[in-house]
């Protein structure tokens, strides 16, 4: 397969666009970070990367507070609305009609219409460049109850999440497999009964 080299750059792909609301209920925003992701299990730790000009960044250094909220099919137009608009122009919930409940561990309002939240309290910022690094430990987690099955099982596949790719929104598609598939041993089929 042939390829041509470029300089260093930002083309990791695909990344969640998800929904981080911030502040309290005097002064609770939301914004959309595509750069997000798992640091560690235990304690569970997250991080979002922010610009140090964005009205969040400012609400989430002096709380040290955030919720991610995932992003679905449905929320598509909300998701890029409220990556492009500015909390110090507009009310973007009331704007995209967005429901919000509050968070019960941190004073973030948690989305509604979010099929998971992640309540995360900052534990250090780190100050890259063009973005500040906002390492937290997530300490509640709120899931749809329609995505647990009877034996507690989380079926995040039946919330049409979403997937961002270098300036576009897709759904998620068919299943190819599930972690450890690939070394999986084969069930042996048991040989039928002969009832002579």
């Amino acid at each position: 397969m042939s390829k041509t080299k470029w300089p260093g750059s930002v083309l990791l792909a695909p990344v969640p666009p998800v929904l981080v609301s911030c502040g309290d209920t005097a002064s609770a925003n939301i914004l959309t970070v595509g750069w997000t992701g798992v640091l560690n299990t235990k304690p569970p730790m997250t991080y979002i990367s922010l610009r140090p000009s964005r009205l969040s960044h400012q609400i989430i250094t002096k709380s040290r507070e955030f919720t991610i909220n995932l992003s679905t099919e449905a929320l598509v137009r909300a998701v890029d609305f409220c990556g492009v608009r500015s909390g110090r122009e507009i009310n973007k919930f009331e704007t995209m009609k967005l429901k919000t409940t509050p968070g019960d561990t941190v004073a973030c309002p948690i989305l509604s219409d979010s099929p998971l939240s992640l309540e995360c309290r900052v534990k250090e910022i780190i100050a890259l460049g063009t973005h500040d690094l906002f390492i937290a430990e997530i300490l509640a987690v709120h899931v749809e109850d329609r995505l647990i099955d009877a034996n507690g099982k989380l079926h995040l596949d039946k919330a049409k999440l979403l997937a961002y790719v270098h300036g576009e929104y897709f759904g998620l598609g068919e299943k190819l497999g599930s972690f450890g598939y690939s070394v999986r041993k084969k069930k042996k089929q048991k040989a039928p009964v002969d009832k002579k």
